[in-house]
């Protein structure tokens, strides 16, 4: 669960740079702006590689988290970059990273409080 914990961490860390690369940015602003736009969109291909690391185990036991978005939104930035939609990537920096992250935070703080429980 160690690994899981650090990709947790790792995941909100991306997830709030995120929200606070688009925060008061229109679209066509983000559009302009490349470093912001790189930057946006690495910090998107972590948390769904990070999302994609994570052990089955959490995934199953926290099944109500949406653990394949991330991981299609990296892979979608990755493999098709030429392609990618800044609206919808901003929309979803806006509108659902912060729910995202809320959900995160309880899963990390579950796990964690499992781990100092130490061993049954």
């Amino acid at each position: 669960m160690r690994r899981d914990v650090l990709l947790l961490e790792e995941m909100i860390q991306a997830a709030v740079q995120a929200v606070a690369l688009v925060e008061g940015v229109a679209v066509e602003d983000l559009a302009a702006d490349r470093i912001r736009r790189d930057a946006l969109l690495w910090n998107f291909a972590v948390l769904g590689e990070a999302a994609a690391q994570l052990s089955d185990e959490l995934k199953q036991e926290f099944a109500s988290v949406a653990w394949r978005q991330p991981a299609r939104l990296r892979n979608r930035i990755v493999h098709g970059y030429w392609s990618i939609d800044l609206d919808v990537v901003h929309a979803t920096a806006q509108e659902r990273l912060p729910g995202f992250t809320d959900d995160l935070r309880r899963v990390l703080a579950a796990v964690a409080a499992k781990d100092d429980e130490g061993p049954s």
